[in-house]
C-alpha cells in the first residue's frame, strides 16, 4: 500500500543495386557498433509514443504530470513518467558498447545516459505525428494507440483508438510509401531485416470483458474459453497479414499480470493486498494459447522468426520481488488521486504524485514506472530462455 507522503537521411545513389546493397547493410547492423535495424512497433498504452494526441480519444495523456522524468518534464503523449519499455530499448541499442558505462548524468541501472541523448531525437516516431513521413519511415515507425486492442469492440469506451487492424492498415500505407520512394526491392529488403513488435491484448480484457457494467451482458453470454478463443483466432489472422506484408523478425509480447495494476486491485477489493485472481487467470489463459500460436507461425511460415516474450513472468518477479529491485512500493500507483491503492482514476493534472518515482513500480492506475520499464526492457534485450524465447532481441537482431 502506499506510504505517506537512427537511421540518418542517404544521399541519393545513382545505381538501384547500390541503393539495395547499402539498405540490407544498414538494416543488418549489429549492436555493437551502435547501429540497429529499424523498428516497427505495434501496440497500447503500454508502448504508444504519442499517437492518440492526434486523435478524438478519451484516453490521452498528453498532460501533466505525465512526461515529468522525460526530456523537458512535458508530456509526451507516453502513458508513463518518462519512457516506455521501446523507447529504453532502442536508445540502449542505438548507443555503443562503449558508452554503456559513461560519465554521468542519467542512470537506468549500468547504463548511463545524457539529456540529448534521452530527447526523442533518437526514438521511433508516432506514426500519426505530422513529421513522421519521407526518411523519418526509415529507422521505424511505432503505430501503437492507448485504449487499442486485437479486436475491434475493445476500447470502444474511449471512443477514438487505433485497434491493431487499423495499426497494420497504417504500417502497409508505409510499407506502399517507402516502395514508392525505394523501390520494391530496396523496400522489402529493409522490412525483412526490420524488428516487429507487437504487445497487444491488455485492453481486450482490462476495457472490454472486465469493463465494470458494460460487460456483463457479454461475460454472461460468453465464458473466458471462448473469448480467448476469438482473440486468438483474431490474432493468427494480424500476425499472419503482417508477415504477408513482409515483417520477418516479429518479438510478441503477453500479457502481463493485470490483476496485479492499482486499477484491479481497487475494484476487487475482495482480494485485500493480493492481486485480483481471475483477471490474472484470464492473461494466463491467453498467454498459453499465445505460446503455442507463436510456435505454430514460427515454424509454419517460411523465413519467419517469432519470439514470445513473457512479461508476465517478467513482471510478476518484478513484484514478488520488489526490493531487490530497488522499489519500495509494488501495489500502489505514484501518481493518484483517491483509493486504498490510488487505482480509481487515471493520472491528470489534479492528481498529486510520489516525489521519487523510481521507487515505484506503478507510475498510475494501468501503467509501470519507467524505473520499471527499463527492468522490463533489459530482460527483453539480453534474458533467458524464461524472459523471452527462443531468442532475446540482440540475437534476434543478429540473425
Amino acid at each position: 500500500m502506499r506510504p505517506p507522503h537512427e537511421w540518418q537521411q542517404m544521399p541519393r545513389l545513382t545505381s538501384r543495386f547500390a541503393l539495395v546493397a547499402c539498405l540490407a547493410v544498414l538494416a543488418c547492423t549489429g549492436v555493437s557498433g551502435g547501429g540497429m535495424p529499424p523498428m516497427f512497433i505495434f501496440g497500447d498504452s503500454l508502448v504508444d509514443a504519442g499517437n492518440n494526441n492526434y486523435i478524438v480519444s478519451l484516453s490521452k495523456a498528453n498532460y501533466p504530470p505525465n512526461g515529468i522524468d522525460f526530456t523537458g518534464h512535458q508530456p509526451t503523449g507516453r502513458y508513463t513518467n518518462g519512457r516506455t519499455i521501446i523507447d529504453i530499448l532502442v536508445l540502449w541499442l542505438r548507443l555503443p558498447l562503449q558508452r554503456y558505462i559513461a560519465p554521468k548524468v542519467w542512470s537506468w541501472g549500468s547504463l548511463n545516459v545524457s539529456g540529448q541523448e534521452m530527447g526523442l531525437g533518437g526514438l521511433v516516431p508516432p506514426y500519426m505525428a505530422p513529421e513522421t513521413t519521407g526518411d523519418a519511415l526509415m529507422k521505424g515507425v511505432n503505430y501503437a494507440s492507448g485504449g487499442g486492442g486485437i479486436l475491434n469492440q475493445t476500447g470502444s469506451i474511449f471512443g477514438g483508438r487505433l485497434n491493431l487492424d487499423a495499426q497494420i492498415d497504417n504500417y502497409a500505407n508505409t510499407r506502399h510509401d517507402l516502395i514508392a520512394r525505394h523501390g520494391e526491392v530496396a523496400a522489402v529488403s529493409l522490412l525483412r531485416g526490420a524488428i516487429f513488435s507487437v504487445t497487444m491484448g491488455s485492453n481486450d480484457f482490462i476495457n472490454n470483458y472486465l469493463t465494470p457494467i458494460f460487460s456483463v451482458p457479454e461475460r454472461a453470454t460468453t465464458p473466458p474459453p471462448v473469448f480467448v478463443n476469438a482473440m486468438i483466432a483474431k490474432f493468427r489472422q494480424q500476425l499472419t497479414r503482417l508477415y504477408l506484408l513482409d515483417a520477418r523478425k516479429i518479438v510478441v509480447t503477453n500479457v502481463g499480470p493485470i490483476g496485479c495494476i492499482p486499477y484491479q486491485r481497487e475494484t476487487n477489493p475482495s482480494a485485500g493486498t493480493a492481486c485480483a485472481e481471475f483477471p490474472n487467470q484470464l492473461a494466463q489463459s491467453f498467454n498459453r494459447r499465445l505460446k503455442a500460436l507463436v510456435n505454430e507461425l514460427g515454424a509454419s511460415l517460411p523465413s519467419s522468426r517469432f519470439v514470445y516474450a513473457d512479461v508476465y513472468h517478467i513482471f510478476s518477479d518484478i513484484i514478488a520481488n520488489y526490493r531487490s529491485h530497488g522499489f519500495e512500493v509494488a501495489d500502489s500507483a505514484c501518481c493518484f488521486v483517491g483509493g486504498r491503492f490510488g487505482g480509481l482514476v487515471p493520472c491528470g493534472p489534479t492528481s498529486r504524485y510520489c516525489a521519487d518515482r523510481s521507487k515505484y513500480v506503478f507510475w498510475d492506475p494501468y501503467h509501470p514506472s519507467e524505473s520499471a520499464n527499463a527492468l522490463i526492457a533489459r530482460r527483453i534485450l539480453d534474458g533467458g530462455p524464461a524472459d523471452i524465447s527462443p531468442l532475446n532481441v540482440r540475437q534476434l537482431i543478429a540473425t
